[in-house]
Order: structure tokens, then C-alpha cells, then sequence
């Protein structure tokens, strides 16, 4: 969610705005595939449950297509369309979800890595980034 980070990794972004998606949690049980020690991000589906996070509008649709080297897209993840909830209405958007092959409910994320996602305090209610902040975290590393 931290919006230097995708300026960082060549996106051009337009805009950006709060979403949600429904029927689904934010769950760090993705297996890091350089340090299998720790988590990344992954949204699972768990009924009466919703992700918040920010939707970043692209100059061109296939600007998305930068994403996908970073989060090892189609090995790694996936990219879904999925209907997120926003302000204005639902909007389709593209959601990375983990390799099933690659989840494991026992890791835990970096510390630097869950800061990525609470820099987008701006866009999620304040019950959401307090749950965010509880996560467990292990502490060090380094940040890519």
C-alpha cells in the first residue's frame, strides 16, 4: 500500500483511492521465496470478512504487466480481476494471490514488510490499520 513503493517500481499511477474486497482476509502466510523464514501478503477467501487496501488507477491497462516481475507473477502469485468496494462504487481491479504450493500458516512477516502496508494508513479505516499494527512481526531484515 505505500505508494513511493510502486512509484519505485516504474507504475505510473494516476490515482489512487480506498478499496475494499468482501468475502475475504489479509492473511502474512505466503513463503517468501528468497528468505522461506518469513511471510508475505495474501488474501484469502473468509466469508463476512473484508480486505481493505488501496486501488491504484494505471495510465494504461497494461502498466499492470510492470507488477508482475515483483510479485513473481504467474509462479509466485497469481493476478485475479476481482470487484473491490470503493467510494465510487465497485471498480474491477487486479488482486495477487499466493501460490497454493507457497502457503505456510506458521511464518510470520518482516518488520519492514508490514510497514509497506501501514503506510497506506490514509485509505483504511482506523479499526482496519489498528489490526494491521497487531500483526506479529519478526523483527530485522531487510527491505527489497
Amino acid at each position: 500500500m505505500n505508494a513511493s513503493r510502486m512509484s519505485k517500481r516504474g507504475l505510473n499511477v494516476t490515482r489512487s483511492l480506498a478499496g475494499a474486497l468482501g468475502n475475504s482476509a489479509l492473511k502474512f502466510n505466503k513463503k517468501a521465496y528468497e528468505a522461506p523464514h518469513r511471510s508475505y501478503a495474501n488474501v484469502v477467501y473468509a466469508r463476512n470478512s473484508i480486505v481493505e487496501g488501496v486501488l491504484y488507477e494505471l495510465a494504461h491497462t497494461s502498466e499492470i504487466i510492470k507488477m508482475d516481475p515483483f510479485e513473481g507473477t504467474p509462479r509466485l502469485y497469481s493476478r485475479e480481476l476481482f470487484e473491490i468496494q470503493t467510494e465510487e462504487g465497485v471498480i474491477p481491479a487486479w488482486v495477487y494471490i499466493a501460490n497454493k504450493a507457497l502457503i505456510d500458516n506458521q511464518l510470520k512477516p518482516e518488520r519492514w514488510y508490514l510497514e509497506h502496508l501501514l503506510a497506506g494508513e490514509s485509505f483504511l479505516s482506523a479499526e482496519y490499520y489498528k489490526q494491521l499494527r497487531q500483526v506479529e512481526c519478526i523483527e530485522g531484515g531487510s527491505s527489497r
